[in-house]
């Protein structure tokens, strides 16, 4: 399946030194930087805003994935692609007018992800394959780093990937929780190109370098 993406999740990282953490990933090699936005509404936590996407976009010249797990997430893409956003996942559950605003994202020159949760079905993205960059599957129940993947989603992620061959489609997956050395391999064998990891990386004991290091050579 080619070259794969390793988007390091700032959710874990040290947020009294997060200029010098950025620095970090993008001198190991990451490709992407990845933002996870919760409201304590979709979720039952709170993080972070449009803000820390501009201040990222100021720090590093990586694409900025961001991933809005939040309430009428319509109302709020614009700041966001305004502050730095590369690509911008939203949630199948909860928006009716989901295909609506992938068109909003597009028509604002941004890349536009549809987010999954462990417990909806892929059946529930197939009507939108089409219109979209990116399925970011969740293999933990989203709000919460440090969680332990959850191995039943990559059936998930080989059916989702079955439609996108059959079809061709433009769409890659991308896979966010509880991704390891371990576990990466796994979900790159069901379909997954692209890779998100906070803990894995940005707690790893041997530091950050080695942790993306140790991620990409979990495939050879």
């Amino acid at each position: 399946m080619g070259k794969i993406l390793i988007a390091p999740s700032i959710l874990s990282a040290d947020f009294s030194s997060l200029g010098n953490e950025i620095k970090q990933i993008e001198a190991a090699g990451a490709d992407w930087i990845h933002i996870d936005v919760m409201d304590g509404q979709f979720v039952p936590n709170i993080s972070m805003g449009a803000f820390i996407v501009e201040t990222c976009h100021q720090i590093s010249a990586l694409p900025i994935d961001v991933h809005l797990m939040i309430e009428r997430p319509e109302n709020h893409i614009k700041s966001f692609i305004n502050a730095g956003a590369s690509s911008l996942s939203i949630h199948i559950e909860g928006n009716p007018n989901i295909h609506r605003t992938f068109q909003e994202i597009h028509e604002l020159g941004c890349k536009a992800g549809v987010a999954i949760n462990p417990g909806t079905p892929a059946s529930a993205l197939m009507e939108i394959l089409s219109f979209i960059d990116m399925v970011l599957v969740m293999s933990v129940n989203p709000g919460f780093s440090g969680q332990s993947f959850i191995p039943q989603v990559c059936k998930k992620i080989d059916e989702i990937n079955n439609s996108i061959s059959r079809n061709n489609y433009r769409a890659i997956i991308q896979v966010d929780g509880g991704i390891s050395k371990g576990t990466l391999p796994e979900a790159y064998k069901a379909g997954a190109t692209c890779f998100v990891a906070a803990t894995s990386i940005f707690r790893h004991p041997a530091g950050i370098h080695q942790a993306i290091k140790e991620l990409r050579a979990s495939l050879e």
